[in-house]
């Protein structure tokens, strides 16, 4: 093994991602010990080796060490290359999996990132490609990173346990982020949806529609789901249908909430109008917690807050959810920002450097 004695220590399987991803920016290298040591199947699964793998193939220089169960990971990050770049996912995990961790990477690369990754675009899991779109890439715009080559596209749909989808993303660099001031989300003026149906009838997403808009039309008119039925190979290996909801406010808040159906042979099957109604109320849920940014980008926001100016920055935040806490300490630790917060039904977060 290599010389470790400067690196950050950690135990079990819990936020590989974020300790992964933070290392990466930070340039500190992480030993994480005891990974599923207690389980019948021991050490890192499938989707995580392939996240590993994608890191490696972004990076320059990176130095990875498994030992021969898979239990002790350490991970020694290497330049941010970017680039063009091909990855097959894991089907266990959507694509959403490993484009979460992309979204914190891509602006800080040597150069722009564009990749294309394979695999599962929707599922009940992960963020879907859908939402990431809708909701991940406004919010990076209000922090200066935008232009021609900031893209976001599905080519083709795949849902669990086949996946065959496909998903193209694009990045340009960005070395200095603006500081935001997100303290009023505003009001809700419109809602936008993608109802979404693949190796099934296309009468599917159209119920879909129907049983949201039934929860919806009480609340606002502004309302418009649009259908999607890909066919042939861009309908990806399995069957499945889904939606996906964002909810715009007067000062450019998104706020988002989606379901996707079970995949064959695994659980009851779901009815679309009951898939739609639930959307629905998941949607009307996430407007009630509040807060600038939704659940799913929560984490986002906090560490592009950390790696922008000197200039203060703050943001309102719904309750916080667990991914988004473990996050919050680990960027204590790594980068060495507080994250100085007001804790009620809504948070604003201020971000300083610590002393």
């Amino acid at each position: 093994m290599a010389t470790q004695a400067h690196s950050l220590s950690y135990a079990g399987c819990n936020f590989l991602r974020q300790r992964l991803v933070l290392s990466t920016l930070s340039g500190r290298p992480v030993k994480i010990r005891k990974i599923r040591a207690r389980d019948d199947n021991p050490g890192l699964r499938d989707f995580e080796a392939s996240f590993i793998r994608l890191l490696d193939k972004i990076t320059n220089g990176s130095r990875i060490e498994i030992n021969q169960t898979g239990t002790t990971l350490y991970y020694q990050p290497g330049l941010l290359y970017g680039g063009s770049v091909e990855h097959d996912c894991s089907v266990l995990r959507s694509i959403g999996y490993y484009l979460e961790s992309l979204l914190c990477l891509a602006p800080f690369m040597k150069h722009p990132l564009r990749i294309v990754l394979r695999g599962v675009t929707n599922d009940q899991t992960d963020p879907s490609v859908d939402v990431l779109k809708a909701t991940a890439l406004p919010l990076l715009k209000q922090f200066g990173i935008d232009g021609e080559s900031f893209e976001l596209k599905i080519v083709r749909r795949g849902m669990p346990p086949g996946g065959g989808g496909e998903v193209f993303f694009s990045c340009p660099v960005r070395k200095v982020l603006k500081p935001i001031q997100l303290t009023d989300p505003g009001k809700i003026k419109r809602i936008r949806g993608m109802a979404y149906s693949v190796r099934v009838s296309p009468q599917m997403a159209n119920r879909i529609v129907d049983s949201a808009r039934s929860i919806l039309n009480k609340f606002i008119p502004d309302i418009y789901i649009y259908t999607d039925h890909m066919k042939g190979v861009n309908s990806g290996k399995s069957p499945g249908f889904g939606l996906s909801l964002v909810a715009e406010t007067t000062n450019g808040t998104f706020l988002s909430a989606e379901l996707a159906s079970n995949p064959p042979g695994q659980g009851t099957a779901v009815l679309p109008e009951d898939l739609g109604r639930n959307c629905a109320r998941l949607l009307l849920e996430e407007i009630y917690r509040g807060g600038c940014v939704d659940s799913t980008n929560q984490s986002l926001a906090l560490l592009l807050m950390t790696l922008g100016q000197q200039d203060v920055s703050k943001v309102l935040l719904g309750p916080l959810s667990p991914y988004t806490c473990g996050k919050k300490d680990f960027l204590s630790k790594m980068i060495g920002y507080e994250l100085a917060g007001k804790m009620k039904k809504e948070a604003e977060f201020t971000v300083m450097p610590m002393d």
